[in-house]
């Protein structure tokens, strides 16, 4: 991690992001695995085949948000200094995308997300860009978080949903054609 960092407060807590590194992968890839843990519970599968699943699956959703976000940048968030998350923001001209958050299952429901989103909206306000944000349409925990911050669904990708927050509150159809 770089110290490139931004400090959002909230409480007693310090909220700090850290530009990912080479260095930082085999925390980004517990975090992504804290991610999966409840489909892996579901399958009769070895330890060893579940370590090479979620490798091989962080591996190809890195590669393909590189792809599709080349000019993106990626953080951990770390709480209080203790690694908690990453986030992955693309800032296009045309629009701020959350390409991807994921905290430990540890710093979860304690408002870590919600003041990081908070920050994202405030930007995008400032930049009078939307903010843009796919979510798995078989989250409803997540939908229901998203809706509470003013986002709404404007497409459906078959698996995913985009959800969108205008600047001031406004909601139009997507037009990225990454959804």
């Amino acid at each position: 991690m770089t110290d490139q960092r931004r400090n959002h407060q909230r409480k007693n807590v310090t909220v700090t992001l850290a530009t990912a590194t080479a260095a930082d992968e085999g925390f980004l890839l517990k975090v992504y695995r804290s991610t999966r843990e409840a489909e892996l519970a579901l399958v009769d599968w070895t330890q060893e085949q579940k370590d090479a699943f979620c490798e091989m699956q962080f591996r190809l959703q890195k590669a393909d948000y590189d792809a599709r976000f080349p000019a993106s940048g990626h953080s951990i968030i770390l709480v209080d200094g203790a690694c908690a998350g990453r986030i992955w923001i693309d800032r296009a001209p045309n629009e701020i995308r959350l390409v991807d958050i994921a905290i430990l299952p540890e710093f979860r429901n304690a408002g870590v997300g919600t003041h990081l989103l908070k920050s994202l909206i405030a930007e995008s306000t400032a930049a009078g860009k939307p903010l843009r944000h796919m979510v798995y349409k078989f989250s409803p925990d997540a939908i229901r978080f998203y809706e509470r911050l003013g986002f709404r669904v404007t497409d459906d990708t078959g698996m995913h949903f985009v959800m969108e927050l205008l600047p001031g509150g406004a909601v139009e159809p997507s037009t990225s054609p990454d959804g």
